[in-house]
This record gives structure tokens, sequence and C-alpha cells, in this order.
């Protein structure tokens, strides 16, 4: 009868014991695992999920297994802006973001959706990879008020140069005279546009495909990735490389997120972002090429403009928003370019 009682006891014991390390999840290191929501909105063909991934790896690679992360892609848990309000709130992790959703948050972003910033891609990065860069990703903490902005900057992703394509070729502003352009939901966007002729017009990207095939629109804006990988070529077969604006990806913890961690682990996450920063230009640089030859090959034609008619006409557009902090990083990136 002890018999029976202590064998009954032992395995009681170790289905209680099983539970618990299921339910912990252990790491490699046996302790609690902890696992991190990141989310961002394109789809897994996309450089900047390969990006992730990547960081979802060496994450788990630093910290042995102890840290997880856990990636939901195109948009499942919401749009940029939405993301954005979860990061603040702490109920999300981590996020991919576009400095032009950022703007609306913390307006010192709006810098990057300033158009002909940058002289080239050269210059862009040599700005993101220095202190002016670093303290950018810093200034994010920050909300117009003042206060903390819930947002903590990791490291910048490739998103490569904003272009101009439509059902009719654009050599010119002359030539978007008049024409419905979509833009993002951004006041620079949408008085960049406005200065070049156009008529600027917001639509969601989910929803841009239809308003192009339907007329809604007659053009969009945007890099050669994100127009094969909407497959945006079966309606628009013009496409001009203008490089109106350079506007990075953002790679985002939760400031609440952060200060749960120890001070090793954030060294973990920081290292792992940078990391992957520089696994993401190759894999965006491939991305480009292999649209590129895509493009081609569905019949688009694909135009090298003259960039100083089109800067010209938006010189207002910098005047407008150049001022106080945007004023002040502005100059620091034009010296960078001499």
């Amino acid at each position: 009868m002890k018999t029976a009682s202590f064998t009954f006891g032992l395995l009681v014991g170790i289905l209680v014991t099983a539970f618990i390390f299921a339910f912990l999840k252990p790491g490699a290191g046996g302790s609690a695992q902890t696992v991190l929501k990141a989310v961002h909105s394109l789809p897994t063909n996309h450089p900047v999920h390969k990006g992730i991934e990547h960081f979802a790896r060496r994450v788990e690679a630093y910290s042995q297994g102890s840290i997880r992360v856990e990636i939901f892609p195109n948009g499942q848990l919401g749009s940029e802006v939405s993301s954005l309000e979860q990061i603040q709130e702490g109920s999300l992790d981590i996020a991919k973001v576009s400095t032009a959703a950022l703007g609306n948050f913390v307006p010192v972003a709006q810098l990057f959706s300033l158009p002909y910033v940058f002289g080239d891609n050269a210059h862009y990065w040599s700005v993101l990879d220095s202190s002016i860069g670093k303290q950018l990703l810093k200034e994010l903490e920050t909300n117009a008020s003042g206060k903390p902005s819930g947002i903590s900057g990791l490291t910048y992703f490739d998103a490569g140069s904003r272009n101009f394509y439509t059902q009719r070729p654009i050599h010119s502003p002359a030539d978007l005279a008049g024409l419905k352009i979509r833009v993002m939901n951004d006041p620079v966007a949408i008085d960049m546009v406005k200065a070049l002729g156009a008529a600027p017009t917001p639509i969601s990207w989910g929803e841009l495909y239809t308003a192009l095939q339907q007329g809604v629109v007659d053009g969009a804006e945007n890099n050669p990735p994100s127009f094969v990988s909407s497959r945006h070529f079966e309606v628009c077969q013009e496409f001009s490389f203008d490089h109106h604006t350079r506007i990075p990806d953002v790679l985002l913890i939760s400031s609440i997120t952060l200060e749960k961690l120890s001070t090793e682990a954030q060294g973990w996450i920081q290292k792992a972002a940078d990391e992957s920063s520089q696994f993401q230009r190759e894999a965006w640089n491939a991305g480009v090429e292999e649209a590129l030859e895509q493009m081609r090959s569905q019949g688009v034609t694909i135009y090298e403009v003259d960039q100083a008619p089109f800067r010209e006409a938006t010189q207002p557009v910098r005047d407008k928003y150049a001022s106080g902090q945007i004023q002040f990083y502005l100059d620091q990136i034009v010296t960078l370019n001499k």
C-alpha cells in the first residue's frame, strides 16, 4: 500500500513539475522565457521581414533562449499608427514603422518626410550611421510637449527612396499637373505633392491597388520592392526614379517593455538590432535588384529623371517645416554632404 501511495505521489509530482515548466516556457538556461511581440505591415517576402527575422534570431542567440521574439507580419495586429499607440501603452513590445507615421507622434521625425534632403544613398546612410542618426533615434523618446513618448528607437531599416509611378511617364513636375497621387496620411507628403502640381490623395496601402485599378487615383509613390510586392505593375506601367524622399523604417521598442528588462537583456536587444540593420540593408539591395528585374519583365518602363526642377518646386515645403529641431538637424545633414 505504501509503495502504491509513493508511486502515485511521484507521478503527481512529475505531472505538476511538467505543467509548471510548460507554463513558464523555460529557455536554454532553464529560466522562464520572455516572449516579445514584434509587428510590421509588410509581407513575409519583403526585406523588412527578413531583417526582423534576423533580429529575432540574434536576440534568441544572445539570450541563450531566455528571450524569444514572435513576429506578426502583414499588419495582423493593426496599422502602423495603431502599433505606435500599442507601443506607448505597453501592450505591444516591438514594431517596425515608417518615420512618416512617427511624425504624428514625435514632430522631429517629419525631417525624413521633407523632399530632397539627401543628396544620394551614400549621403543618406552617412547621416543615419553618424551621431546625428543616433541622436534622432534618441529624440523619439520625447513627444511634442516634452514628455516621455513611450517609444524607444532601436535602429534604422532601409526603405530606399520613394518615387512616382503612374499610367503615363513622369519626367518633370509639369507631368504631374492635375494628377491624383496617392500619398501617406502625412502632412509633409501632402504639401510636397501639392507643390509639384498634383492632387494628394491619402489612401490606405491595402486599398491602393483597387484605387489605381478603378481610377480613384492616377498614381502613387513608393520604392521598387513595395511596388512589386503589391503587384502595382499590373495597373501602372511607368516608374520614375526622382528619389524625392528617403524615409527610413525604424525598429522600435516600447519604453515600458524596455524598463522591464535587465540591463544585460537591453544590451542583447540593442546589439541584435544593430546587426539586423546591416543584414536588412543587404537584403534590401538584393530586393531592389530583384524588383527591378521583375518590373522590366512585366513591361514597366523605368526612368531616371533630373531632380533639379523637382527640388526647386518643393523648396517652399522645406522652408515651411525647417524650424526649431528640424532646422538644427537639416543644417547638420547638409554639412555631411559637403
